[in-house]
């Protein structure tokens, strides 16, 4: 055991609990598509009692100023961090979104479903185009037509359902998820 988590009394007692989880969450965000040191800066944020300024933030990560306000700028985008004033402090301050499900809610909403739709909409024009090849002069043509259109039609089939899924859960998440949104809330009230 580290001495830092060995001893309640040093200034940061929980360092490399923290630095841990800051680099779990950090993967988790990777394989959803965003960059690691987002889910790193989050989840810091989201362990810290109170509002953290960027050189603190710069110490506790290990990154660079420039790295952490590129970094901030897009996680405030995201809705998942804010600023906020500390009296007696002119440094900006920042605190994390801790309504995980809104989180969640908010990507899946402009990223994922936005996704989903622009493949449809390709699906759906290459569709257009393989139809009109069915009344080539050249069978061959016609046969290649006909069972491109099969696949189209499955693709076509797949991404209306995952629209359908998609628009389901975002909006019945609020009666089905209602455990999620209990912890979720529960954590944001313990920082309040």
């Amino acid at each position: 055991m580290s001495p830092a988590l060995a001893d309640p009394g040093s200034p940061r007692p929980f360092a490399r609990a923290e630095l841990a989880v800051a680099d779990a969450v950090g993967s988790l965000m990777e394989l959803w598509g965003f960059r690691r040191q987002l889910g790193r800066i989050w989840a810091v944020l989201f362990l810290s009692e109170k509002p953290l300024a960027a050189p603190e933030l710069c110490d506790r990560l290990q990154i660079s100023t420039g790295l952490l306000s590129m970094s901030l700028a897009e996680l405030r985008r995201w809705g998942v961090v804010r600023p906020v004033d500390v009296p007696g402090d002119r440094k900006e301050h920042y605190e994390a979104e801790t309504d995980v499900w809104k989180m969640v809610r908010r990507v899946l909403a402009e990223r994922e479903h936005k996704a989903v739709e622009e493949a449809l909409a390709a699906f759906d024009r290459a569709l257009r185009e393989v139809k009109a090849a069915r009344v080539d002069q050249d069978p061959a043509i016609r046969a290649a037509a006909k069972f491109k259109l099969e696949r189209l039609e499955q693709l076509v089939a797949l991404a209306r359902t995952g629209l359908a899924m998609l628009d389901n859960l975002l909006r019945e998440a609020r009666a089905e998820l209602g455990p999620l949104r209990m912890l979720s809330e529960l954590l944001g009230r313990r920082r309040g």
